[in-house]
């Protein structure tokens, strides 16, 4: 195999599609030529994601900028309005937030609560007339994001999910090394992505705010990391929950879970997630000839890949993820393209995390069925 087969660059990353089941070619800098007046992002909810994350990657980018925040504490309202320099009329709580229907300076709405509150902001801000982006996981139920897209499409807006990874050179590279078979038929993936949790975020281990513990945080990544290195979807899944050894910290939701993704070819996926101890967070393919991997795999920057073919790190750029994915979205409004992370991949993603969690409860084999019927139906239209 020669070097320029298994060497990811600039300019031969994979675009997923869609729902991350094929793939086209992606220059990440083709953007349209920046517009007058950037898109203007307003944040929902101001926790250490938006405030570490997504606020600071808002001034590195090219077609939107920030503009507004929605909060229900005033001190960080005031922080932020000094911080950033936000007008007065774009500082909202969350019993104003409707207004925003009244402020053209507000195009997009980056929906940053936890994770069962998702729902109704993001139904709020396409009633608003606004275009949406949301954090991972979309929503704790597949009738909330069924209630998403249905918003969405109603008001003819669009709605992405905040999927960073899918703009990152190294997960990319891993895209297109897995689906254009670089090193034959994947028969062997393994993931695994948690950390020791301290509490420091409540909500997080409330099983009414969060929907579930670290599989809906962590192992998302492990399980979309999967599927868009095989380009498959899987036919079926087992699990099984850690042992819990904090009973009260985990009262409501798992301290951690093992889980195998069954693929129709006969590989699989073996991924595990942890609120109770550090895992390296690990990406691996093992491919007919050869493997490919990322470790660490997930995180917001320092990532690093290696392959069979080329032991050593591969020369690809660690980005600012965040502002490239949402410089990626408002792309796609101003040139009105789909979103490579749309919502229907987010209600495919609940659909097998509620999967992967009915495995583990009941010890069983669990068909992913009903999802790859949505699948079916979503790439129909």
């Amino acid at each position: 195999m020669t070097d320029s087969r298994v060497t990811a660059s600039r300019r031969d990353f994979v675009r997923t599609l869609s729902l991350g089941v094929g793939a086209t070619l992606l220059v990440p800098s083709a953007f349209a030529l920046p517009p007058e007046r950037k898109l203007g992002v307003a944040l929902v909810g101001l926790g250490k994601y938006s405030t570490g994350q997504l606020a600071p990657a808002l001034q590195q980018t090219k077609l939107c900028r920030l503009v507004g925040i929605v909060t229900g504490s005033p001190a960080k309202a005031a922080k932020w309005q000094a911080q950033y320099g936000l007008a007065d009329k774009n500082i909202y709580n969350y019993k104003t937030f409707d207004r925003l229907i009244d402020n053209p300076d507000i195009d997009i709405v980056y929906v940053v609560t936890p994770n069962a509150l998702h729902a109704e902001f993001a139904v709020r801000a396409a009633q608003a007339g606004k275009h949406v982006m949301c954090e991972k996981p979309m929503a704790t139920t597949v009738a909330d994001c069924q209630r998403m897209l249905a918003a969405s499409k109603k008001a003819g807006k669009k709605l992405s999910i905040g999927y960073r990874l899918h703009f990152e050179p190294h997960h990319q590279a891993m895209m297109r090394l897995g689906q254009k078979q670089a090193y034959g038929k994947i028969n062997k993936l393994l993931s695994d992505n948690g950390f020791k949790f301290n509490n420091d975020t409540p909500w997080r281990v409330s099983k009414s705010l969060a929907g579930g513990g670290p599989l809906m945080d962590m192992g998302i990544y492990c399980l979309q990391g999967c599927l868009y290195t095989k380009g498959q979807v899987p036919v079926s899944v087992t699990a099984k929950f850690d042992p819990k050894t904090d009973n009260e910290l985990f009262r409501e939701v798992e301290a951690g879970v093992s889980w195998q993704l069954q693929f129709g070819d006969g590989s699989t996926a073996d991924c595990h997630t942890s609120y109770a101890e550090n895992l390296s967070g690990r990406l691996r393919a093992e491919a007919a000839t050869g493997w490919f991997e990322l470790q660490p795999a997930f995180g917001y920057g320092g990532l690093d890949g290696k392959t069979s073919q080329h032991p050593n790190t591969l020369d690809l750029p660690n980005i600012n993820q965040q502002a490239a994915q949402m410089d990626d979205f408002a792309d796609c409004i101003l040139n009105d393209k789909p979103t490579r992370v749309p919502g229907e991949m987010g209600l495919r993603d609940v659909q097998l995390l509620l999967a992967i969690y009915r495995a583990a409860e009941t010890g069983q084999k669990i068909s992913t069925k009903d999802v790859q019927q949505l699948i079916d139906r979503t790439q129909a239209r």
